[in-house]
């Protein structure tokens, strides 16, 4: 008799699953056609029909769906929860910084970069964003490493190696500016920002 229960259990349980399951699928299919044709309130709405607070990938799906519609605090909540769910994931911290720059609270973007740092020390995104916050400060001295990282990483993309330039004209490293610049040119021939750089050498 015990056997059969806990064999009825089970069944019921992997039925259970696979409903729930199907539900998920339905809502996720519904809430990308919703958000193709431009409609974020009606994708959200189908997400929050099948919403538990303890699923990492809704709260993801909800939170960027509500960043695309510009509900940037309400963005910020739900990757907040999927940060809590899932503390090392790159992609919730990587979706914060959006609302979190939205909304100008760049303490809170640093932080997230940070800390994705900590969890993925070569990150060429984190690293390039954070060399352009600190960048922005006119924090050069600071911004370097990061530049530096990405640029050791990929040696011929444009973005890190331009402000890679940029940054070294910036601590009057002329010479190194100069080099960096005609990699620049390189990628892109005729690029204004690095013949502008060019022509700042003395």
């Amino acid at each position: 008799m015990k056997t059969l229960l806990a064999f009825c259990f089970i069944v019921m349980f992997i039925t259970g699953r696979g409903q729930q399951q199907a539900l998920l699928l339905t809502a996720f299919t519904q809430s990308y056609a919703e958000e193709n044709t431009g409609n974020y309130s009606a994708a959200i709405k189908t997400l929050k029909s099948v919403y538990n607070e303890d699923n990492y990938e809704v709260n993801l799906r909800i939170g960027y769906l509500h960043y695309m519609a510009g509900l940037f605090t309400e963005s910020l909540t739900y990757y907040q929860r999927c940060i809590a769910l899932m503390p090392y994931a790159i992609e919730a911290r990587m979706g914060l910084v959006l609302p979190a720059a939205a909304l100008g609270n760049w303490s809170m973007v640093e932080n997230e970069y940070k800390k994705i740092l900590v969890t993925d020390p070569q990150n060429s995104i984190a690293n390039y964003r954070m060399g352009l916050l600190l960048y922005g400060r006119k924090e050069y001295t600071s911004a370097y490493p990061y530049f530096e990282k990405v640029v050791n990483l990929y040696p011929f993309g444009y973005d890190a190696l331009l402000m890679f330039a940029w940054t070294h004209l910036q601590l009057g490293k002329y010479r190194e500016a100069k080099v960096l610049f005609q990699k620049v040119l390189l990628y892109s021939p005729g690029d204004a920002s690095a013949l502008e750089g060019i022509s700042l050498i003395k």
